[in-house]
């Protein structure tokens, strides 16, 4: 059994979603310290599809100013995975509908 908390959350925008519909290429927030073998193993199981090809991108940490006092905050770097499925498969998550 995968460890299904390697997968934090599906990445839900605009761009995303056009991939998703045109590309087949899906994006997730992932762990950190996750490689591409456990990535694609939690995908295929929790989503039940077969993964083609893997890529990563390790997003920088940024500086943020909020409150009455400005105060700076820094948040975190973050790991995305663009996970490419066979041809006909889809994740739902991604499917808004009514678009076809």
């Amino acid at each position: 059994m995968m460890n299904p908390y390697v997968i934090r959350k599906p990445v839900i925008t605009e761009k995303s979603l056009q991939r998703a519909n045109l590309e087949n290429i899906y994006t997730f927030e992932v762990e950190r310290t996750a490689d591409k073998n456990k990535i694609k193993a939690a995908i295929q199981e929790m989503y039940k599809v077969h993964v083609v090809n893997i890529n990563t991108v390790m997003r920088p940490k940024k500086k943020k100013r909020t409150g009455p006092k400005r105060m700076t905050s820094v948040s975190a770097k973050t790991k995305k995975a663009l996970v490419k499925l066979r041809k006909g498969e889809v994740i739902d998550v991604f499917d808004i509908g009514g678009d076809k």
